[in-house]
């Protein structure tokens, strides 16, 4: 039975995410090197702080953009299962990306507080404000696609940081500018880059799990298991594995054991109802399903045509 989104809609919304990334790349990039040469002029860390965040940003976003084409191609003879996760990998190098340059920050902060430079307060606001304004409509054409795409999340997540980073400047720039209190900048900067380490931990975390074929977050391995030895034809399961392509696209293959007077007409209708009943209870996109004799020592396999693979 044919439960997978069609290739259409998966097209629609590949078309739809590589649109919002393109709008956000162009905003982006086009404000990196605005910001950066400010912060050079305006010797602040908080402003240099977002501008690398916005030189990572447009890394990130090329490599997401490329990891939906690359994700786009059809299975081959060397990819049989198609190329998703290239967006999988698109996502882990953008949180190392961000990692990266948070342990910058906090390495630069410590040298800006022993020599702390002159600011140039009026430059950071102006930068800070027109950064602010970019990040939030950057913000705002990626968050359709960020809840249920790890590689857009990643993208996302890479904007949201640099949208605090354009607010944490905007309040150094005030506090230097009417108190003349300096280590405000390179608190600010530390402060962002705290507050980005635990969402880009989560991100390198999730993705590390897909790559790992680790089983997807929110299936219970065991629950599955208890499912499959509940059906009546069923008296064992074993060899069960549970992995996704990316989060979304969840793979599961497992070895049955049936009573040795089930037919093989039986067994496929058994494979049909247990794929089925994997994909509505589970959202397990594709089950590869092998049934083996009772009776048979080390639970030897059926015919070749009883071993079938189904996917919904």
């Amino acid at each position: 039975m044919a439960h997978e989104h069609s290739h259409g809609e998966h097209s629609h919304d590949s078309e739809a995410n590589e649109k919002a990334l393109w709008i956000a790349l162009a905003l982006t990039g086009g404000f990196m090197l605005t910001e950066l040469v400010g912060g050079l002029l305006s010797h602040s860390l908080a402003l240099l702080s977002d501008a690398a965040h916005m030189v990572t940003d447009t890394a990130a976003l090329l490599i997401a953009l490329l990891a939906i084409r690359m994700a786009q191609r059809q299975a081959d003879a060397r990819r049989t299962f198609g190329y998703a996760r290239f967006e999988i990998l698109a996502a882990a190098f953008n949180a190392l990306l961000l990692l990266g340059v948070a342990v910058y920050i906090m390495i630069e902060a410590v040298r800006r507080f022993m020599q702390p430079p002159e600011l140039q307060t009026g430059t950071m606001l102006a930068i800070a404000v027109l950064g602010l304004v970019v990040n939030l409509i950057s913000m705002r054409v990626l968050t359709a696609g960020q809840g249920d795409n790890l590689n857009l999340r990643g993208a996302y997540l890479e904007v949201l940081s640099d949208m605090l980073g354009s607010v944490g400047v905007i309040i150094a720039a005030l506090v230097v500018r009417y108190t003349g209190w300096t280590p405000a900048d390179p608190i600010v900067a530390v402060l962002i880059a705290l507050w980005v380490v635990p969402r880009t931990w989560s991100l390198l975390r999730t993705s590390s799990n897909v790559l790992l074929e680790g089983v997807p977050s929110g299936i219970d391995p065991l629950a599955v298991r208890e499912t499959l030895a509940a059906q009546p034809e069923v008296e064992d399961v074993h060899d069960l594995h549970i992995w996704g392509l990316t989060p979304q696209r969840r793979l599961l293959s497992a070895h049955l054991v049936i009573a040795d007077t089930l037919d093989a007409q039986h067994g496929d209708r058994l494979i049909a109802r247990i794929t089925e009943l994997m994909h509505d209870t589970f959202d397990i996109a594709h089950c590869t399903l092998q049934l083996e004799r009772s009776h048979c020592a080390g639970h030897n396999r059926l015919h070749p045509h009883d071993a079938l693979h189904a996917e919904p």
